[in-house]
This record gives C-alpha cells, structure tokens and sequence, in this order.
C-alpha cells in the first residue's frame, strides 16, 4: 500500500489523501485550499492523479477544506462511490450548494470558469452514501474500512482502513472535548500509521469549562456600551456550539436580552439537519433535550434567510449579537456587517474558530488597523476578543494524548502529520518523536511512503 499526500501536507486546507494499492485506490478526503490567493489558485489546477481511476472517497467531515472538490473530482471523470457517515451526507448536501454560488461568484470576478458545475455537483451527490459509524465497510481486495466519531463537528470521523494485517488510521480534524453537544473522540489502540491532523499542533487551549464565563463578559462588556457584538462562525458546529450556549445564559438571565441573529441561510439549513440526529449527541445534550428545552430556539433569537431580512438587522437600534459566516470572515454576510461595526469603538469583534494565515479573520486578529472589504479600505477601531476554548479542534495536549493511546498497542511505525501550518505539524512531530518515541514525520505536497 503507497500513501501519497496530495493535499494537506504543510498546510491547514485542501485536505486530500490517496491510498494506492494496486487495482484499489481510495481517496481520503478532497477539500479546497483556502486562505491565501496562491492557495485558492490551486483549486484551478488538475488533480495530480486520475480522478477516473479512484474506486472510492471517504469524506471524513462536511467541511469545505475536506468536501469542497468532490464535484471537480466528478467533473474530472470519478465515478466511485463516496462513503461517509450519515449526518456527514446529508450536512454536504446544504453545504456543497452554497459552495458552488461562493466559487462561481469568485470565477466570475477573476474572470475563469468556476471549478465545477450545478451538474457535477448533483452527480457527485448521487454516489454519496451514508454509514453508521462502527459499522464494517467491505472495499474488496483483503481491505475494509470503519468510521469512529472523531467529536470535530456533527458526524464527523476518524476513517480505519485495515488492509495486509496492518490499520491506518486518519483522524480528519480532532475533535476538542467536552463540547456541549458532542461525544468524545474515539481512541484506537492498535494504529500501525496513522494520519494526524495539527492545525494547534503547536498550542494548548484555554480551559473549556470557562469559555461560558468568557463569552458571557464579552457580551456583557459590549451590551453594556450599547455596541454590536460580531460572531463570524462556521455554519456548521460552531454556530449550534454558540447556540446551545446562549440558549442556556438567555434562559438563565446571564446576559441582556438583546435581538440575537443568525444572519446565515446555511447555518439555518444546517441547524435543521442537527435536529434531526439527537442520537449522535452527548448525554447532557440529551437530557437537555428531553427535558422540553429547544436548544436551537430561545427568546429574542431570529434566523435571518433572505437578503432582504439581512439587510434589515441593520435598521435595529440599540445593542445586538450578530452570528454570520464565514467563520474566518473571507465571504459570506459578516462582510457587510464588518463594514459597517469594524470602525465602531464600542462594537467588537469575536472570533471562535481556526484563522487561517491570510484570511481577514486572521489580519483582524493579528491587529491590522485597516482592512479592505469589498473594494474599500475599512478601520479597524472596534474591540477584538477570541476564545480558543470553542476552537472543534484538539490542541497539542489532545493530540499527542490521541497519538499515544494509538501507539498503544506497540505497532505504530509511522505518524504523519497533516493539516497545519508547517511549523505547528513540525512542533507536534517533534514533541511525538522525543515524548512518545514515535517515528513522525512532515509530509510535503506530492510526497508518497510505502506502508
């Protein structure tokens, strides 16, 4: 079996990886590049392998950097089967439309043609098929796979693939317990590789039993002062994370009672495939849950889905929370909103997720005084405040804990790590090598091991 990095390797996004055992290939995820204008240049070029040849594609979470080229690979000529759970296949049917309108709106401006179409993305959708995780998956030639929950966001997993007597496993993104509404990463012991994501390879989280305490202070500080809080979130687990949380500080009169908007059509869609999957939360979530409480819903909650009742958040006066996409702030309709709150001293800004190098959310994050916005330079004079507490992924801590319990069963020969920036997959290679005495490496673009 050869594992070749096509995506992922020294980078946070584009997540793509091949397993070629002769007459099967199987793709581990195929996200876009994101962040910087050389990486979304990428998303242009030819797969660097037959997309006609690969018999199947584990899609390990909905996420863009994981999902967002299926339909290239289908336009390119796949026509395998893709295999992921069944929250996960049904989270990429909302996501993946809101894609194409994002990407073909970006061709259009850079004047190409958009990476794929309406049909490539309806024709990939169609070989989608939706797994329970723990449930064996025949793939023909002596090997099978098994999707584990990997606790990142709702149906997200870790993919086993047993093949020769030998498991590889690849976590996709970590999940960062406890959350409020997830179970716990699942932890192999008998990994003979394994495939580590390290986007905080390089950090530890703060406490996540006092991000509450944190979230409820910034609100706070910014109501107090009549200002607008801005929340650009991921539309998927953050922005339900966010809500679980302000539902409970709402019910419990923590915080003002202020208008709340979720100013995103996805993260309205998305928030109706939660409800359907109770089964794939925590034992608290539960309980909340069966106790009458509607954790999506709550007193001076609006789910905004139109242009028009966007626009119409900025007629409200007075103090406001506004959650919208995209989480890193490089599209979507916190845009607008930055443009009109960024410059405001008693409005803020709070991040609480991952900010890619290059996005705006990151230069907002790193102190940029002024930041351009759809063609206008805009001032940055509102106040900035993160919580890495709410960050789904694991941090170093989790991930050499993930790493060890891996190594467990004294086979692990080889870790790889993947999806970070390269000097937070070097430092977690580092700590694996000399606090585990595990061989780890840092695989670059293109490279291939034998297994």
């Amino acid at each position: 079996m050869k594992l070749i990095f096509y995506g992922g390797a020294k980078t946070v996004t584009g997540a793509n990886y091949l397993l070629d055992h002769g007459d099967l290939k199987i793709l581990v995820d195929c996200g876009l590049n994101q962040g910087s204008k050389y990486s979304e240049d990428m998303n242009y070029e030819k797969f660097a392998y037959n997309p006609a040849e690969i018999d199947f594609v584990f899609i390990t979470h909905s996420h863009t950097d994981h999902v967002g080229r299926l339909p290239k690979l289908f336009k390119e000529g796949f026509r395998g089967r893709v295999i992921a759970s069944r929250p996960t296949a049904d989270l990429a049917k909302k996501a993946l439309p809101d894609n194409l309108n994002i990407i073909t709106e970006e061709a259009k401006r850079g004047g190409r043609e958009p990476i794929f179409e309406l049909k490539d993305l309806e024709g990939v959708l169609g070989l989608a098929e939706g797994f329970d995780y723990e449930t064996p998956i025949d793939l023909g030639n002596g090997t099978r796979a098994v999707l584990h929950d990997a606790g990142h966001i709702l149906g997200s997993t870790i993919v086993e693939i047993d093949f020769d007597d030998k498991k590889i496993y690849f976590t996709g993104d970590l999940g960062n317990p406890p959350t409020p509404l997830l179970q716990p990463p699942y932890f192999p012991k008998d990994a003979d590789y394994a495939v580590v994501e390290s986007a905080y390879g390089s950090r530890i989280h703060e406490d996540r039993s006092s991000r509450k305490i944190m979230l409820e202070n910034v609100i706070r500080e910014t109501l107090t002062k009549g200002g607008t809080l801005m929340i650009p979130s991921f539309a998927m687990e953050r922005t339900q994370e966010l809500l679980y949380e302000l539902n409970q500080l709402v019910n419990h009169n923590q915080i003002p009672r202020v208008p709340i908007y979720v100013d995103s059509p996805l993260a309205t869609n998305l928030t109706e495939v939660y409800k359907k999957y109770p089964n794939y939360f925590n034992k608290t979530a539960h309980h909340v849950i069966e106790s009458g409480d509607d954790i999506f819903n709550f007193p001076g909650l609006t789910f905004t889905r139109t242009s028009d009742e966007s626009k119409a958040i900025n007629n409200v006066k007075g103090a406001k929370i506004i959650i919208a996409g995209s989480g890193m702030s490089t599209g979507g309709r916190i845009l607008h909103h930055e443009m009109r709150y960024l410059s405001d001293p008693n409005s803020a800004i709070l991040f609480v997720g991952y900010q890619v190098l290059g996005s705006l959310g990151r230069r907002i994050l790193d102190g940029e005084k002024n930041v351009r916005i759809f063609g206008e330079q805009v001032s940055v004079n509102c106040q900035i405040r993160a919580i890495g507490g709410y960050s789904a992924h694991a941090d170093q801590a989790m991930l050499l804990k993930w790493i060890a319990g891996a190594g467990s069963g004294g086979n692990l020969k080889k870790v790889f790590m993947v999806q970070g920036e390269e000097d937070s997959s070097a430092t977690l290679a580092e700590k694996t090598r000399t606090d585990l005495k595990i061989d780890a490496v840092v695989p670059s673009l293109g490279e291939s091991f034998e297994l």
